[in-house]
C-alpha cells in the first residue's frame, strides 16, 4: 500500500534537517519511503552491568526511563536532562559523611585583623587567587603584605572576597575588621603604598579616601575552584542568609558576601561573622558545620542580640584597642580590663616613675603602679603617709645642714671636749673603787 500523505511531524522533522538539499516535494517522497521501511531489529549484543544508581532510573532495565513532552508548534518530542547520577550533597554538602566528626573549638588560631580585597567573582577565582597572572592585583596585594609582614604590628589575615559593579563593595575596595574601614578602587600601582600606610604604620591612606563600615559583614567561603566542599555548601548558605535577611528587613544592616579560601575545608560551611558583642565591640567570630537550618539563629542570636552559638565557633579574633593594641578578657572586680599592652605598660611605667620623682628622688620604691593608669600614689588615703615621710626628711634635711655649717675647729674642739669628759669619769671610777 502507497501512504501520499505522510504525518506532519516527520514532514517538519525532514524539511527542518535537509532544508538545503531537498525541496518539498522531495521531503514529502523521502518521509513516504521511510515509512515503507520494516521496524529496525537491533542485534544481540552482551548487556554490561547496570549500576544501582541506573537501575534506580530505569526500573530495572537499561534505558532511562524520561518523561516525555511535545511542543505545540510542531509536535517535536522534547527529553528533560537526567538528573545527575551522583548527589553532590551527598558527597560534597551538608549531608556529607565526615559532617561533625570533629571538634571545632581551637580550630582558627587567634589573629588581630582581617583584611579583604573585593575582587570579581567565586567563579573566576583560582585555587589560588594570587597566581592569577592576568588579574595582578590579588598576587601584587599578596606579595606586597608577605614582603612587609614582619613589620605588621598587628597579626593580619588577608582573604579575597566577592566585588560586584554597581554594589556597595566593587572590585579593588579594601575592607579592614575590626576596625569596620573601607577604602575604594585600589590600583596594582597604589598597592606599596597602601601597605605602608595602613598595614605597616597604622595611618589613613595618603591615596585613598577612608570610609566607615555599619552594621554586621557576614563572609562565606564558595571557593569551588580550592575546594568542591565549599564550593557546595557556600552558594547555599548565602542563598538562605539573603531569603532570611530580606524577610526580617535587615537589608540595609546585615551584608553576606562570598570569600576565598579561610581554611579548614572539611568544616565545610564555613563563615565568619563580624558584629558587635552584647558589649558594642565588633567580633570576628568563625564558625563551622554551618547548614541551612543554621542561619536563622545565626541572624537572630548571633547578630540580633550578640550571642555566640558554642556549638558552632571555631575561634575568635582577638579585639583591638584603639591604638592597634590587643585587649584581654580578663576583668577586674570593677569591670575594668586588666591586661595591658607593653607599649602601654612601659608608658604607664614612666608616669609612675615621674610621679615618685615628685614626692622624693630617695625613694623610688615607695609607690606602686596600678593597670588601667592607676596609681596609689594619687590615692587621697595615702596622703597621711607621704606627709608623714616628707617631714621626716626635712628634719633630716635640717640636722644635715646644721652639721654642714659647723666649721672644722669647731668640730675638733668639741671632740676635746667630749674626751676630757670621758676621761675624767673613768678616773673618777677608779679613785671610787680604790676607795
Amino acid at each position: 500500500m502507497f501512504i501520499t500523505h505522510p504525518p506532519r511531524s516527520l514532514l517538519s522533522l525532514i524539511r527542518r534537517h535537509f532544508a538545503s538539499r531537498f525541496s518539498s516535494s522531495q521531503a514529502k517522497t523521502l518521509a513516504t519511503l521511510l515509512l515503507l521501511l520494516p521496524p529496525h531489529s537491533p542485534r544481540p549484543h552482551k548487556e554490561s552491568p547496570i549500576s544501582p544508581t541506573t537501575r534506580a532510573l530505569t526500573g530495572g532495565g537499561g534505558i532511562p526511563r524520561r518523561p516525555m513532552a511535545e511542543t505545540e508548534e510542531n509536535n517535536v518530542v522534547v527529553v528533560p536532562e537526567i538528573p545527575p547520577a551522583e548527589d553532590e550533597d551527598a558527597k560534597h554538602g551538608f549531608t556529607r559523611p565526615e559532617m561533625y566528626q570533629s571538634n571545632l573549638a581551637g580550630t582558627v588560631d587567634p589573629y588581630d585583623r582581617h583584611v579583604f580585597l573585593c575582587f570579581k567573582s567565586p567563579s573566576a577565582w583560582l585555587p589560588r587567587v594570587e597566581d592569577s597572572e592576568t588579574d595582578p592585583l590579588p598576587k601584587l596585594l599578596a606579595s606586597a603584605f608577605k614582603a612587609r609582614k614582619a613589620d605588621i604590628a598587628a597579626k593580619t589575615k588577608l582573604t579575597i572576597s566577592e566585588g560586584k559593579e554597581g554594589s556597595d563593595f566593587e572590585d579593588g575596595d579594601v575592607l579592614i575588621f575590626p576596625e569596620m574601614i573601607k577604602y575604594k578602587g585600589l590600583k596594582d600601582a597604589d598597592v606599596d603604598g597602601f601597605v605602608d600606610d595602613v598595614l605597616v604604620n597604622g595611618k589613613p591612606w595618603a591615596s585613598g579616601i577612608q570610609e566607615v563600615l555599619t552594621g554586621s559583614h557576614i563572609f562565606v567561603c564558595a571557593h569551588a575552584s580550592r575546594d568542591k566542599r565549599c564550593g557546595v555548601c557556600g552558594p547555599i548558605l548565602i542563598q538562605k542568609l539573603q531569603e532570611g535577611i530580606e524577610s526580617r528587613g535587615l537589608k540595609d544592616q546585615v551584608f553576606v558576601s562570598a570569600c576565598s579560601h579561610v581554611g579548614g575545608h572539611k568544616y565545610a560551611g564555613n563563615l565568619i561573622v563580624f558584629s558587635p558583642n552584647s558589649e558594642g565591640n565588633v567580633v570576628g567570630s568563625w564558625y563551622g558545620y554551618v547548614t541551612p537550618n543554621d542561619v536563622p539563629e545565626i541572624l537572630d542570636q548571633h547578630i540580633g542580640k550578640g550571642v555566640v552559638i558554642e556549638r558552632l565557633l571555631r575561634g575568635q579574633m582577638v579585639k583591638l584597642t584603639e591604638g592597634g593594641e590587643k585587649v584581654s578578657e580578663e576583668k577586674l572586680p570593677n569591670g575594668n580590663d586588666v591586661k595591658e599592652s607593653k607599649r602601654d605598660e612601659e608608658s604607664k611605667t614612666e608616669i609612675g616613675k615621674e610621679n615618685v620623682t615628685e614626692v622624693g628622688k630617695d625613694n623610688m620604691t615607695g609607690c606602686c603602679q596600678g593597670t588601667n593608669g592607676f596609681s596609689c600614689c594619687r590615692e587621697e588615703s595615702s596622703e597621711p603617709k607621704e606627709e608623714t615621710e616628707q617631714k621626716k626628711n626635712a628634719g633630716l634635711g635640717k640636722l644635715s645642714c646644721w652639721i654642714q655649717s659647723l666649721d672644722q675647729s669647731d668640730v675638733l674642739a668639741a671632740a676635746a671636749v667630749v674626751g676630757a669628759v670621758a676621761t675624767i669619769a673613768v678616773a673618777y671610777s677608779f679613785y671610787k673603787r680604790s676607795g
